[in-house]
């Protein structure tokens, strides 16, 4: 990223499995570690969409909206928690482009809709991506439930209450971005996804048991421009 960018995330759904660490660890740089919540790792995918996305500084008006869905996990470096991302599909052919070639984060250009009515949220991506492997994803979901501060529960703490992103750049090595936002408002989440090949794409299964769902209305972002990891790669 070649300047810090301002954005909202909106509309937001936590879907989230606890998962063996080493399977984890197999799909990860050798910087990083899974970070553990209960002696388990953790998998999660999270349709949005992303609105006013702008450099820092320039006025809303000026942003652009780009519906995502990203495939993520948790991991620690040096006793910090983080973010890291299998992958991202939005629908902005040039925020794809840029995304890949300034910040290193493995985007896929698809085609996303994401509509609102009756208090739900429906969700669709395909992925439109050359050579890229096909992954679909079609959803309704909504709020259910009384909103309650992340903090105030441990395993959305874990899962939510991060700050930092990591990836793996071309040539191996590691970078990472800041993020600063408020802390998260959740909801229980009611959900019912129709489709779902994310995971197989990334070369995961997807996982038996019922997920872990938030919603959240969303928040306002400022992520910091992209950093090499010192030591790493």
């Amino acid at each position: 990223m070649v300047v810090p960018l301002e954005m909202g995330w909106r509309h937001l759904l936590f879907e989230s499995w606890p998962v063996d660490s080493d399977l984890i660890d197999a799909h990860l740089p050798e910087a990083l570690s899974p970070d553990e919540y209960d002696g388990s790792a953790w998998l999660s995918v999270v349709p949005f969409t992303n609105v006013s996305v702008r450099p820092s500084g320039l006025p809303e008006r000026v942003g652009v909206r780009l519906p995502e869905i990203n495939v993520r996990t948790y991991v620690a470096r040096d006793g910090v928690p983080g973010v890291y991302f299998f992958s991202l599909d939005a629908q902005g052919l040039s925020s794809v482009v840029g995304a890949r070639l300034f910040h290193h984060l493995p985007y896929y250009y698809a085609r996303i809709t994401l509509e609102r009515a009756d208090g739900r949220v429906a969700f669709s991506s395909r992925r439109r991506h050359p050579g890229a492997r096909p992954a679909h994803y079609e959803a309704t979901y909504r709020p259910a439930g009384e909103p309650f501060d992340a903090r105030s529960d441990p395993l959305a703490t874990f899962l939510l209450e991060r700050y930092r992103f990591y990836t793996e750049a071309p040539d191996g090595s590691i970078r990472y971005a800041d993020v600063r936002h408020d802390p998260w408002t959740l909801y229980p989440a009611e959900a019912r996804v129709e489709t779902e090949t994310l995971l197989r794409s990334d070369g995961f299964r997807r996982p038996d048991s019922e997920p872990v769902t938030y919603y959240s209305p969303g928040l306002d972002v400022v992520a910091s421009r992209s950093h090499r990891l010192s030591g790493a790669g």
